[in-house]
């Protein structure tokens, strides 16, 4: 067990592949569907949108993924990450459990999202592509876009959650630093916002929406592909170097994790930091509870259906078996706008549905509160998405204070909450609500789902 604060690798020590779950499944992943037809949909529907190096990685059953030098070149901007040891906040606990987080905050943008972010961008220019459009939620992704796009010489579009836009003006300073435009969502720019905003001009907006606009934008344009920033298999693949990292540096320390915890809206962190302990867990060399902590606002994995859904609310995107709330769900406008998205990650929806991870909801007080208590005991401001992951860490220490357990604990910290600064005000002041989304809202939006394939 180790003393020490930081855990580092060195930059030689860098990963050379990213992994690939799906052949360590319990079941093969269901296939997304064509919306129109029902029937799965083949690589080559998918090119006017995405190039065909990354279609390939969504669907393959390789293992392991070889990483371009190209790409581990700019990893090593920020690359490997420490792994720390929250020694002050086990103090404060009182715990006899050991804590640690891989901080991926240290990135230029502030968090995990660059990982896939570069790659996109990079395969996206191998492909001759000059623009890439998208949807933010936060602002972390759109910001992580703008970043790989400018190293990259790459246009980038950013359609921002219209609530998160004026929430976090500086998210969008930052995507204009790195020369990204920003618009926020839902826009008078395509015909997707143009209908959402004729029948709900006073809307929030949301993710489903954001990503019906950047869909839109690049099927209509010839030069402009689009990216996404989580759920999809490929943009989980990179981000296991996350995990990957978090493994090596774990064993340099003689650990073993028992509990691994990520806030999960729309999978990537969750998925990136936990899959290369899924196949340990699977074959039962590793006896490790895994947990996906969610607000429950947007209680994607504990409350919605396992059913094939939009990825967006217009219904561009073709259909994914995955756990969702229904494409039409508004969810109200949090302060973790990364997580509120209707749906989730497939891969993460089938090892909830198989019960290899545990998810559990908080309301948004009770995380800012762990937050804060992160804050004061180890310096760094997390992000309102990280603290849901924190909560639910500072919960399994407390239960082992409780039976005197000394666990090893070990969670993502996904970001930086430096650009939420006015959340943390309207925490401290006592103004924040809490939101427990009504069932009966949630059974509306359910009832949109399409209404096939039957057999699922």
């Amino acid at each position: 067990m180790s003393d020490k604060f930081h855990i580092n690798l060195s930059p030689s020590e860098l990963p050379e592949r990213w992994y690939n779950v799906q052949p360590d499944l319990p079941e093969p992943l269901a296939p997304p569907l064509n919306p129109k037809t029902g029937q799965p949909i083949k690589p080559e529907d998918l090119t006017p949108i995405f190039p065909m190096e990354l279609i390939k990685q969504e669907v393959s059953q390789e293992r392991w993924i070889v990483i371009p030098d190209a790409i581990r070149d700019v990893y090593r901007l920020w690359r490997p990450t420490p792994l720390k040891r929250a020694r002050n906040l086990e103090l404060a606990l009182g715990t006899p459990a050991r804590i640690y987080y891989k901080d991926e905050s240290v990135s230029p943008p502030g968090s995990h999202k660059p990982n896939t972010a570069v790659a996109q961008a990079y395969y996206n220019k191998q492909a001759g592509i000059t623009r890439i459009a998208t949807e933010t939620g936060a602002g972390q992704w759109g910001s992580a876009l703008s970043f790989a796009c400018k190293l990259l010489d790459l246009k980038c579009t950013v359609y921002m959650v219209k609530v998160s836009y004026y929430q976090k003006p500086f998210r969008k300073s930052l995507m204009h630093i790195w020369g990204g435009e920003v618009y926020p969502s839902p826009s008078d720019r395509t015909e997707s916002g143009r209908n959402i905003l004729a029948r709900n001009p006073d809307t929030n907006g949301s993710l489903g929406m954001a990503i019906s606009e950047a869909v839109e934008d690049a099927a209509t344009h010839e030069d402009t592909n689009y990216s996404l920033g989580s759920v999809l298999n490929h943009v989980l693949l990179h981000q296991t170097i996350v995990g990957l990292e978090a493994k090596k540096q774990l064993e340099l320390v003689g650990e073993k994790p028992h509990v691994l915890i990520g806030c999960v809206g729309g999978g990537s962190n969750f998925g990136g930091f936990c899959f290369p302990f899924v196949s340990d867990k699977l074959s039962g060399k590793l006896d490790c509870e895994i947990i996906g902590a969610e607000p429950s606002s947007c209680p994607t994995l504990t409350k919605g259906l396992y059913r094939y859904d939009f990825g967006d609310t217009v219904g561009l995107t073709p259909l994914l078996l995955m756990h969702t709330l229904g494409h039409t769900f508004e969810p109200p406008g949090i302060h973790a706008g990364g997580l509120r998205y209707h749906g989730d990650s497939p891969l993460v929806s089938l090892l909830v549905d198989k019960k290899v991870i545990r998810p559990v909801a908080y309301p948004q007080n009770p995380c800012f509160e762990a937050a804060v208590l992160f804050a004061n005991t180890e310096g760094t401001i997390p992000a309102p998405e990280t603290s849901h992951a924190i909560r639910a860490a500072v919960d399994e220490a407390l239960k082992c204070k409780e039976t005197g357990e000394e666990k090893c604990i070990v969670f993502n910290f996904s970001g930086h909450g430096h650009f939420d600064l006015n959340a943390y005000d309207a925490y401290m002041e006592g103004k924040l609500e809490d939101y427990e989304y009504p069932d009966e809202k949630i059974q509306e939006a359910l009832a949109q789902l399409p209404k096939f394939p039957t057999g699922i």
